[in-house]
């Protein structure tokens, strides 16, 4: 059993990919990082010998959470009068010329990401986290199903639909996903705000 010192470095490590599972999934900063505090909450109270691999069972416990919260939020939220749409929270980073690897493409993803969480905002939380966690993080229907509670073939489904809707709702002018430049998406996205 490791020291508290040494699990909360072990945490740190993963708190990046932990905080963007969340993001993507909640699209709000703030409950992103409620989840995050969540899992390392659980992390913390589990015996971590047990735990072969930290990043998947951190991954797994934040995507529960997030479920949770997804399946909670419409019987809590207040929507304002004004809006109809709930906007997600942006995050906004400045892109050098020098930036290039998988690091500046994660970051222009997270550009791109605001206006499809626009679009996620319209899935069910289910379909949501089959979405996010196959086509985004790479991950296995087998490991998307327990967290979803349903078998792989109707994991499999939830994703296939939200991937039907979610091509659907994206507006066709604009070619969000099709274009890579921070001044395209910042663009794209007043566009597909001023429609609303």
């Amino acid at each position: 059993m490791p020291t508290p010192e040494r699990l909360a470095e072990q945490f740190e490590e993963h708190r990046s990919h932990v905080r963007a599972v969340a993001y993507r999934m909640l699209g709000s900063v703030s409950e992103a990082e409620d989840a995050v505090q969540e899992a390392w909450i659980r992390l913390s109270r589990t015996d971590v010998s047990r735990i072969d691999n930290l990043r998947g069972w951190l991954t797994t416990v934040v995507a529960r959470v997030c479920l949770d919260m997804l399946r909670t939020r419409a019987s809590r939220r207040e929507d304002p009068l004004d809006v109809d749409v709930h906007v997600p929270d942006p995050i906004i980073r400045a892109i050098g010329r020098a930036d290039e690897g998988p690091e500046a493409d994660a970051i222009l993803a997270d550009s791109v990401g605001l206006a499809l969480l626009v679009v996620l905002e319209k899935l069910e939380p289910a379909e949501r986290l089959a979405f996010v966690l196959h086509d985004v993080f790479g991950m296995t229907f087998e490991e998307i199903a327990p967290v979803v509670d349903r078998s792989v073939v109707a994991t499999r489904q939830l994703a296939s639909r939200a991937r039907r809707r979610v091509q659907g709702q994206v507006p066709p002018r604009t070619e969000i996903l099709k274009r890579w430049s921070p001044s395209s998406i910042r663009r794209s996205c007043c566009e597909l705000m001023a429609e609303r």
